[in-house]
């Protein structure tokens, strides 16, 4: 394997929410300006964040899809020290007209470290067995350790 995609996978209710609201924009366009308005809705919903790495040509790059379609600038990999997997948390704020309220959700986190204090923020997921899953395949791939810092005591795999 020479390149490796690290993106969320979205939920189904995601896709056809957003994909519905896409269309309808789409066939809306053509009788009202409210179509831009579903359009960007679909956007918003579809987008997902990633990472992308080709090690044969030695380049990554940060990407933002949309239905399989990936768009970002290719940089050329440094020399990757570690892997770093960690936990924190994902904090959302919900607004109305008279409210406010800020949600956290845990969410653990994949970053490629070189340079000794630099990253690549690589990966975010929920769920920490698909993090080591992906940690494991670059960390394999490129002949590197794994720090676990997802409790207390960080520890090296």
């Amino acid at each position: 394997m020479e390149k490796i995609i690290l993106s969320r996978k979205l939920p189904i209710w995601k896709i056809i929410l957003g994909s519905l609201a896409l269309v309808l924009g789409v066939i809306s366009l053509f009788s009202s300006f409210k179509g831009f308005l579903l359009i960007g809705m679909g956007v918003f919903i579809l987008l997902t964040e990633g990472s992308e790495f080709d090690f044969k040509k030695g380049l990554y790059r940060k990407t933002k899809s949309i239905l399989g379609v990936s768009l970002g600038s290719w940089k050329p990999i440094p020399e990757i020290e570690y892997v770093s997997v960690f936990k924190t948390n994902e904090n959302t704020t919900l607004r109305s007209r008279t409210a406010e309220a800020n949600v956290s959700k845990e969410i653990i986190r994949l970053n490629l470290f070189y340079d000794t204090n630099k990253k690549i923020e690589a990966y975010s997921t929920y769920v920490k067995e698909d993090a080591f899953k992906k940690a494991h395949e670059i960390a394999n791939f490129l002949n590197i350790g794994i720090l676990d810092a997802t409790e207390r005591e960080s520890k090296w795999l």
